[in-house]
């Protein structure tokens, strides 16, 4: 969850520099700063499960970062830096700042009902211009459904769900939608 803190307009260097030393996390887009609110158990329980699985899966020269690792990107001349929920990558840092990357291969985002617009659309849109991105991964926190968006197929949705095997193209991860909610079956509604 995101909520606008007033602030005149920052560089991202400003808020980069800013941000290192907060013990708030914030987001930033084109000039502006947002503060970010705690997940929920059940928001928390997911991304963790399929972080866990993602990580276990990644060869040796990727590494994967759950919600403290900050990706930056440009839209047009709109810069931006957001917290996914989980991110992949398989390529050096391009650049010399260790809070940040530039070229993940991989962003999953689980959504609540308070992110859900802000990340279907406008991160969707900003995230899809990072030229080393190769899937987008959506997750409903309050159901078993997930929705990749791949650069192959030229961002177009696929859906699975609960009885549905899925995979991750982008570090080569096969699991299916149960797996992923296995530890959330009664809250999101699968047969115990």
């Amino acid at each position: 969850m995101t909520q606008a803190i007033r602030h005149d307009s920052l560089t991202l260097d400003e808020y980069l520099a800013g941000e290192q030393d907060s013990v708030l996390r914030y987001e930033y887009v084109d000039g502006q700063v947002y503060a970010m609110a705690g997940g929920s158990e059940l928001h928390n329980t997911i991304a963790a499960t399929l972080h866990g699985l993602i990580e276990n899966a990644l060869p040796d020269e990727c590494r994967s970062w759950q919600s403290d690792m900050k990706v930056v990107g440009k839209q047009q001349d709109k810069q931006f830096a957001y917290y996914p929920d989980i991110m992949a990558s398989c390529a050096a840092n391009e650049g010399d700042n260790p809070y940040i990357r530039d070229n993940p291969c991989l962003i999953v985002e689980v959504l609540s009902p308070s992110t859900q617009r802000t990340d279907l659309k406008e991160k969707y849109d900003n995230y899809i211009t990072i030229a080393s991105l190769l899937e987008y991964v959506v997750v409903s926190q309050d159901t078993p459904y997930l929705r990749i968006f791949r650069r192959r197929t030229n961002w177009q949705v696929e859906a699975f769900y609960a009885d549905d095997m899925l995979t991750f193209e982008s570090i080569g991860l096969t699991t299916t939608v149960k797996h992923i909610y296995r530890r959330v079956k009664k809250e999101v509604g699968l047969v115990v």
